[in-house]
């Protein structure tokens, strides 16, 4: 056997013992701490509560419908100095309220609708750590908003393989294992709602971590805002979001719990990887990290469980 040889299978041989150890970690950690944190994370024993025809009365009257003056003036008019990212709901603001609160605001051409609100009653009376909260909205003059909190970090995928280069000292093993913990937690906790809610868009760039590295999902049921108005956002930007999309996804727009497990895999990938799951394995391969790694073995849908039992069937 060639040297060469020998280093790629070792090199592949090493790739997956780490993946598995990473989620052997994650299932026991998770597994572990999941009766308390049912109650500390969330506030609540009681996940039924929170559900989408049965949201407790309070946190529906705290959902906060904001006037497009007071967006206007914490965007300062959204300016372009506050715009920080384009989405498939449209263009992100970093907003500073009246109140001294920092806020991430999205923004999209849209009618008002009633259904529109219902959802963001609905979205916003899910609280949990690893989740990021949205706040309210705002629908005038034509235009819709929605608006979260800000989280300081950015998103895993800026860390990972971002235009700062700095940025990758800084996300070391004890750090990544943490953030796949945490974005764990928060998708399972989406999937141990009553109804379920499938978060349909788990990807990296979803994933954000504030300043102690603690990790936050974002936009979970956003595509339930998109439904028949067109997707926002370059078309190179939603090409790329495929990678994460389970094969039933692409062909038939199935999703379930099974998809987002199987989009938190290639998630995994790229945190292990620290490379976007699009790039080739090598370069002398056609395969992306993705192909390369499930092949020839069953596809990564083919998983039972939450994102913290992601095993092979």
């Amino acid at each position: 056997m060639s040297s060469s040889l020998a280093a790629i299978l070792g090199g592949a041989a090493g790739a997956v013992a780490l993946v598995g150890i990473v989620i052997i970690l994650i299932w026991f950690c998770i597994t572990h701490k999941r009766s308390v944190s049912r109650t500390s994370e969330t506030g609540s024993s009681d996940p039924s509560q929170v559900g989408r025809h049965g949201a407790i009365e309070l946190s529906i009257r705290d959902t906060r419908r904001f006037e497009m003056d007071e967006l206007s003036v914490a965007t300062k008019n959204f300016s372009d100095k506050n715009l920080i990212g384009e989405g498939k709901f449209g263009e992100v603001y970093k907003g500073l309220l009246q109140d001294g609160m920092i806020v991430a605001i999205k923004k999209r051409r849209g009618i008002a609708s009633q259904e529109f609100v219902d959802e963001v009653r609905y979205l916003s009376s899910i609280h949990h750590r690893n989740l990021v909260t949205l706040l309210g909205y705002c629908q005038e003059n034509n235009l819709q908003f929605l608006i979260y909190e800000y989280v300081p970090n950015g998103s895993v995928s800026s860390h990972l393989y971002g235009a700062n280069q700095q940025s990758r000292e800084k996300l070391e093993f004890k750090h990544r294992l943490s953030i796949a913990q945490g974005a764990a937690k928060g998708l399972a906790h989406l999937h141990s709602l009553s109804p379920r809610l499938v978060h349909k868009d788990f990807k990296t760039a979803n994933v954000l971590v504030d300043e102690n590295f603690i990790s936050k999902v974002a936009d979970a049921g956003l595509r339930n805002f998109l439904g028949r108005v067109e997707i926002a956002g370059p078309s190179s930007l939603v090409a790329v979001d495929e990678i994460f999309l389970a094969p039933e996804v692409r062909e038939f727009r199935r999703f379930s719990e099974k998809s987002d497990v199987y989009s938190f895999g290639v998630f995994l990938l790229e945190l292990l990887s620290g490379k976007e799951a699009t790039e080739s394995a090598s370069l002398d391969s056609s395969y992306n990290l993705v192909e390369w790694l499930t092949y020839p073995f069953p596809p990564l849908d083919r998983v039972v469980g939450d994102p913290i039992h992601l095993i092979r069937v």
